[in-house]
């Protein structure tokens, strides 16, 4: 008969301040389940201080210990989490063999359009975080400031609930935004955006080459983007001799926000199913990983050549999982952040809104911005462009904008 809807995810939540809330995943399972799930905690701003995953290969339990917020939407975590979880009907069903790297459902895309009378530091942030409370997902984003101070801001956006389309919810939508902008917000509008609009949202598909060798090598640098020597340990080693059934990977690293999220889609691309792991979080930063994995066939991995490969692939990816520089755009400073999209064609979640907090905290406003994808290195990547205000940008070092931005996107501060 299977198991109650209500059973699939359970919260528990903390007994007393400064305990993990235990999250509990009980369902049929999939390749990619804990890449999805790991995602989704992340969303909504978790950190995962504890894990343990196991598999028969059909069924599936998931139980993750998370450091919460106090304002934690938990009862909206719950039905998100529920969404991603394959229904137990479908075990009997040919549904359980869904792909791992389907492309998930294209949501209709709106037109965000709003003037404000004036510049205000970190709007672009407090913007951001209100359509984040809202469920709306930003896809792009062109920020334009004129002569006279004046900021058009377009948002190409779409809607998790998918009620943009009703008057309610556009109402609820702009409502939130007079109230967290005030008198400044001078205009606000929302309608459906056609192919013709987004089209002539797209903006410049070019990268110039250096930022594209420097920005996208697969290759681990001599130093750490931070300063830090790339000696620094990662440890990612392969042992095929503690089970008869199963490769098990070993990861020693620091920890950093998402990763076990940036480890489930790495595996995820690569169609490598997790049959056990079990991951922690010590007090001094680092983390330790044990998977037990099988390749899509169920089988371990034996060839060199492949576990090299995944290894590698690995190491780069808890190394570099997002990638950030400061250049020169012409005569102004552009800031430049790289997000890896997973072959279902997702991207890391709250990039952009942590990338207006650092800019914010570091006092600098933001001109315009562009969001694109490009393919490079035969992967797709979700390319932040954002132009700083001349005036701002000078008072604070391009390294120390680049620092502070690494530092708040890997949760180093």
């Amino acid at each position: 008969m299977g198991i109650l809807r209500e059973d699939v995810v359970v919260i528990s939540p903390a007994e007393k301040s400064g305990d993990p809330t235990v999250i509990s995943v009980n369902c049929p399972d999939k390749t990619g389940l804990g890449c999805d799930l790991c995602r989704i905690v992340l969303h909504f701003g978790l950190s995962i201080a504890r894990g343990d995953f196991s598999t028969d290969g059909k069924w599936c339990y998931i139980v993750l210990w998370v450091d919460g917020k106090t304002n934690t939407r938990w009862d909206l975590l719950e039905k998100r989490l529920l969404e991603v979880c394959p229904s137990y009907f479908s075990t009997s069903g040919i549904d359980y063999y869904r792909p791992a790297n389907q492309q998930p459902k294209q949501l209709d895309v709106y037109l965000l359009k709003f003037w404000c009378s004036c510049v205000r530091k970190g709007l672009l942030h407090d913007i951001t975080l209100v359509l984040f409370d809202l469920e709306l997902t930003i896809k792009r984003v062109k920020v334009s400031t004129t002569p006279d101070g004046k900021v058009m801001d377009l948002f190409f956006i779409t809607d998790t609930r998918e009620l943009l389309h009703t008057k309610e919810r556009q109402g609820e939508t702009i409502l939130h935004l007079k109230t967290a902008l005030g008198d400044i917000l001078e205009s606000c509008e929302i309608e459906s955006a056609g192919e013709e609009i987004t089209a002539c949202s797209q903006g410049t598909s070019f990268l110039p080459s250096a930022i594209t060798e420097d920005m996208f090598s697969l290759e681990l640098p001599a130093r750490h983007p931070g300063g830090l020597l790339a000696s620094d340990p990662i440890s990612v080693t392969v042992d095929n001799s503690l089970s008869p059934s199963h490769t098990l990977i070993q990861i020693l690293c620091q920890d950093h926000k998402g990763l076990i999220y940036d480890t489930m889609r790495t595996l995820k691309d690569y169609n490598i199913q997790v049959s056990y792991g079990r991951f922690f979080a010590n007090r001094r930063g680092g983390c330790e990983l044990d998977l037990f994995i099988v390749q899509a066939d169920g089988k371990k991995i034996i060839d060199r050549n492949k576990q090299n490969a995944l290894c590698s692939r690995l190491r780069m990816e808890l190394f570099r999982p997002l990638r950030v520089a400061v250049v020169s755009r012409g005569p102004d400073t552009e800031l430049l952040v790289a997000n890896p999209v997973e072959l279902s064609g997702r991207g890391r979640p709250l990039v952009f809104h942590d990338i207006t907090l650092a800019l914010k905290n570091l006092n600098i406003q933001i001109f315009s911005v562009e969001i694109g994808r490009h393919m490079i290195c035969d992967r797709e990547w979700e390319v932040y462009r954002i132009l700083l205000d001349e005036g701002d940008s000078h008072h604070v070092s391009r390294n120390m904008i680049e620092e502070g931005v690494r530092k708040l996107l890997m949760g180093w501060e």
